[in-house]
């Protein structure tokens, strides 16, 4: 089997991630246009992620966020993102780096990416598993039960469960076996 000495793999999934960079700037800038919205699930105990003692023992494996109307301070560098938000009338500060990020999803154009994670690639650019990674279509993701409103009550607009119209692309199908 022939080695991918590219890495196409993480290249697509950097590409991707500079997507979600990119509109999460513009929000820092301009704030979220018309009705959009955005859940952002991620690994709670990924390098780099910040989260409250009490954040990590409630949320152990992974979090969802929603950033609609009350989130404030969001602030993105090159590698992650920092925001502040309400969890049961707390405030809370978050930072989260883009490569603990699994998926993202904004529920007003049904647009979503999601990702493997890191660790679940090889250093011979073979993936351990088939996650999928969802190109710029739309697409509805799974609903997270673990998904939060800002203020920390439970999210009433969640995903859209069914995935009509979605387009996914699974890396390990370019791959040769």
């Amino acid at each position: 089997m022939a080695t991918d000495h590219i890495r196409y793999d993480v290249l697509a999934r950097d590409a991707l991630r500079g997507v979600l960079r990119h509109v999460l700037t513009d929000v820092a800038q301009h704030g979220l246009p018309g009705e959009h919205h955005f859940f952002i699930t991620f690994q709670s105990k990924a390098d780099g992620v910040k989260l409250s003692p009490r954040l990590l023992a409630q949320y152990p494996e992974e979090m969802t966020v929603v950033l609609q109307h009350q989130f404030w301070d969001l602030i993105v560098t090159e590698d992650r993102f920092e925001v502040g938000l309400s969890f049961g009338g707390i405030p809370e500060r978050l930072v989260v780096p883009f490569a603990a990020i699994k998926s993202f999803f904004d529920p007003s154009v049904k647009f979503g990416l999601q990702f493997e994670a890191a660790d679940e690639i090889d250093d011979t650019g073979e993936s351990e598993d088939t996650t999928e990674l969802v190109t710029a279509a739309p697409v509805a993701l799974p609903p997270s039960s673990s998904a939060t409103t800002e203020t920390g009550a439970p999210a009433d607009d969640e995903p859209a469960r069914s995935g009509e119209g979605a387009e996914v692309v699974r890396l390990d199908r370019f791959r040769k076996k």
